[in-house]
């Protein structure tokens, strides 16, 4: 029997990794058929192709220079959460080229190999405080999540 921690850390890599690449479709594999990535900003996207569309036109237009770090890995082999360290060059205009950093975490059902719900726990506002927006869109912002 395989150890499922190590089975979840390889295969959490293998997507943090294409995404911070480029590779899309290399992500979106790491997903089950209908899987789910609820993403902290953009939302829930269903199914390969969605989640290949979300890197390419969600993370790849806002985005550059993508770095993910993960650490604290554990699962059971039905879930899986890491905490992390992700960094971008921001390329949104009003904060272009300002480096962002913020740690979260991970948490991930998984079935047969694969993601089937990928979802990310981390302080939304201070990021876009740190973006430079300003306080009545970050106040917005909240209210809408809170809504969610």
């Amino acid at each position: 029997m395989s150890d499922p921690t190590a089975q979840f850390t390889a295969l959490i890599g293998r997507m943090t990794q294409a995404i911070c690449s480029g590779d899309a479709d290399a992500a979106a594999r790491c997903f089950s058929e209908d899987g789910v990535y609820h993403d902290g900003f953009y939302g829930a996207f269903k199914g390969r192709a969605a989640i290949a569309e979300m890197v390419r036109k969600h993370f790849y237009a806002d985005a550059t220079d993508f770095a993910w770090e993960l650490s604290d890995a554990v699962s059971d082999g039905r879930i899986g959460y890491a905490s992390y360290l992700f960094s971008y060059t921001a390329t949104m205009p009003g904060a272009e080229g300002r480096r962002i950093a913020f740690r979260g975490m991970s948490k991930v059902r998984l079935a047969d190999g694969l993601m089937t719900h990928y979802e990310e726990i981390f302080e939304r506002a201070s990021v876009l405080a740190k973006l430079g927006f300003a306080d009545e869109r970050i106040l917005k912002s909240v209210h809408k999540w809170a809504r969610a």
